[in-house]
């Protein structure tokens, strides 16, 4: 195996590459009062009284209406759950027709995201879903973070991806509900139904990474390829996609959210309106 190297389609030296993962963790919580990070959380639990106070969005009417006395709903507080990233090291995320890889952008993305879940008080972990033997459990420490974005910056253009196999290793040992965020180009045959098995149990949540040329961006002609991971040969062309519509919508189905960000397209504003809306508006790329 060729021994690793800093990533040539990131531009960044160390110092600005933690200067850019800052920037993008303080945009994401830019004007929220409340974690992004909660997942589905608030759940019914009873009705009471009404007191002097209450807010009134919260009359539970049905009750009113039968007894005669105002009564509000009560919910169960939302709690700080632990974040996983699961982040593609796999060799298709090192292909780019542009300057910033998938997997460049990748790194980035789980370090925005990792800080500022911690501003929020929730411990992050990290996973890494290629072949190297890279897990963190979670921390909330910011410099064991940075350290562990410092080593996902590295990779190897032979490693393969284990998305699936990872996420169902996983599932039986984590205890406590999480919010998972896997980063990928969803490249992994297994990769979407072991996803929607995860999310039996806990929040997930899936950015899709897409250069443009995995969706006809190209525009050129025939060409003969093979899957950076598998090892299958394939034929393809400048129109060939590499995701099903039918794919994506099932992840919707399962209670996944689902958003697909191409490395041409404006990063920062997506993803913060992304986790911002998360649970109140599904995107199905």
């Amino acid at each position: 195996m060729r021994s690793p190297g800093t990533l040539t389609h990131d531009p960044l030296d160390a110092r600005q590459f933690e200067i850019a993962v800052r920037r993008l963790a303080d945009a994401l919580t830019y004007g929220q009062e409340s974690s992004p990070f909660l997942g589905a959380g608030i759940e019914y639990v009873q009705s009471r009284l009404y007191q002097s106070g209450d807010p009134v969005k919260f009359i539970d009417w049905r009750i009113t209406g039968r007894t005669g006395r105002y009564h509000v709903k009560e919910y169960e507080a939302p709690k700080q759950m632990p974040v996983y990233l699961l982040t593609d090291t796999s060799a298709s995320m090192c292909v780019s027709s542009l300057r910033m890889s998938k997997y460049a952008w990748a790194v980035q993305i789980a370090g925005g995201i990792a800080l500022a879940a911690v501003e929020h008080m929730n411990p992050v972990g990290l996973m890494a879903v290629g072949e190297r033997d890279l897990h963190h459990t979670p921390s909330l420490s910011r410099g064991s973070i940075l350290q562990w974005l410092h080593q996902l910056r590295h990779y190897q253009f032979t490693e393969g991806t284990t998305l699936g196999k990872r996420v169902r290793e996983l599932i039986p040992r984590v205890e406590q509900r999480c919010l998972f965020v896997v980063i990928s180009d969803l490249h992994d045959p297994d990769a979407i139904p072991a996803i929607k098995l995860m999310a039996h149990d806990h929040d997930c949540a899936v950015i899709h990474l897409e250069d443009p040329a995995e969706r006809g961006g190209l525009r050129g002609g025939i060409f003969r390829a093979v899957e950076a991971e598998t090892g299958r040969a394939f034929v393809a062309n400048g129109r060939t996609r590499f995701l099903s519509a039918d794919d994506t919508h099932s992840l919707a189905r399962a209670g996944v959210d689902y958003l697909k960000l191409g490395t041409d397209q404006p990063i920062v504003p997506i993803l913060r309106h992304f986790l911002k809306n998360r649970k109140s508006a599904r995107r199905t790329g």
